[in-house]
């Protein structure tokens, strides 16, 4: 497989076993319409044995007629035969050559549209989100992502899996089939430009390989990374991921607030969930009156400075600079 054929871009779902259904039944409608014009014709027709044109040999002349083939053993010889030739017989041949032909073209249309899909997918793709790893986990980061308002055509889908990646494209994505863990398959899916990139493999070593890949080729790209193993977690730092989730340990401690206060879980679950109820929200601070302040309506949780978390006692409005991001409790409006 080359390199190009890489990518899926998404497309309109089209049916083509029922387009070649339509086709096939078209051609034996008109070897059936040859085959009646020539037994209606009677003696019309004669062949080299003399023998009486039966329906069969009216069959077989009709399809070596509209196939252009021709061999010349069946002839007609009264005139209103020849004229039915002219007036009926050639059209039906003109439309079956119409028809091989239309979808010859239709299929080198097809490869040429696919072409230059992608070719102007590549000029534009810009800012992107890569997701590297679409099985349950990166299906549930796209679906989150879309309801915090990315457009599905900014989210490439990477994975091995062609029903994967034909999900990918079916919501609107673009996929990439190939190994998220090679240079080559990254470049298809434009690293280099991309906003962000998820890493969310199946397996933890996997997930290190990726993101040690992904850094090679681009140092500044934001990497999130997911891992199962607590012990993994120091690696994927160290390979370069900005934020590592540690997915088990999220699930346990979720678990264990269960038993002890279900409503916070409720709560936490609601944080989680894009688009309905509470959401914790990234944004900046507001300059009011020449003073920095939250955006109106939001619950100011933490501020973020240069990277790292300020401990409670500067999470204030009063310590707000230029720079900072604020987390925020906004509600969604159900």
């Amino acid at each position: 497989m080359s390199s190009t054929d890489l990518v899926r871009v998404p497309r309109s779902e089209r049916a083509p076993l029922s387009a070649i259904l339509r086709r096939v039944g078209f051609a034996i409608g008109l070897i059936v319409f040859v085959a009646l014009v020539v037994r209606l014709s009677g003696d019309g027709y004669v062949d080299v044995t003399n023998d009486p044109i039966s329906f069969l040999d009216a069959l077989y002349y009709a399809s070596v007629t509209v196939t252009t083939t021709g061999y010349g053993d069946i002839t007609a010889v009264g005139d209103g035969a020849r004229l039915a030739a002219m007036v009926l017989i050639t059209p039906a041949r003109i439309l079956f050559l119409i028809l091989v032909v239309g979808t010859t073209v239709e299929v080198l249309t097809d490869q040429s549209k696919e072409l230059i899909l992608k070719r102007r997918w590549r000029q534009r793709v810009k800012d992107h989100i890569v997701i590297c790893g679409f099985g349950a986990t990166g299906q549930a980061a796209a679906a989150d992502l879309i309801s915090r308002g990315t457009p599905p055509g900014q989210i490439v889908a990477v994975d091995t899996s062609p029903h994967a990646i034909a999900e990918a494209t079916r919501q609107g994505m673009t996929g990439v089939l190939g190994d998220a863990t090679r240079s080559e398959v990254l470049k298809q899916a434009v690293v280099r430009d991309a906003k962000a990139v998820v890493v969310s493999p199946n397996r933890d070593d996997t997930a290190v390989l990726i993101t040690l890949t992904i850094r090679q080729r681009d140092a500044d790209v934001h990497i999130v990374a997911g891992v199962r193993e607590q012990e993994n977690l120091h690696l994927l730092r160290q390979g370069g991921a900005n934020e590592v989730i540690d997915a088990t340990a999220a699930v346990g401690r979720m678990l264990g607030l269960g038993t002890k206060a279900p409503g916070a879980v409720r709560v936490l679950d609601d944080l989680l969930a894009a688009g309905v109820g509470l959401e914790l929200m990234e944004t900046s601070p507001q300059n009011h009156n020449d003073q920095l302040s939250t955006p109106e309506g939001d619950t100011l949780v933490a501020v973020i400075r240069d990277g790292v978390r300020l401990p409670p006692a500067q999470t204030s409005e009063a310590h707000l600079r230029p720079g900072d991001r604020l987390v925020v409790l906004r509600e969604t409006p159900t």
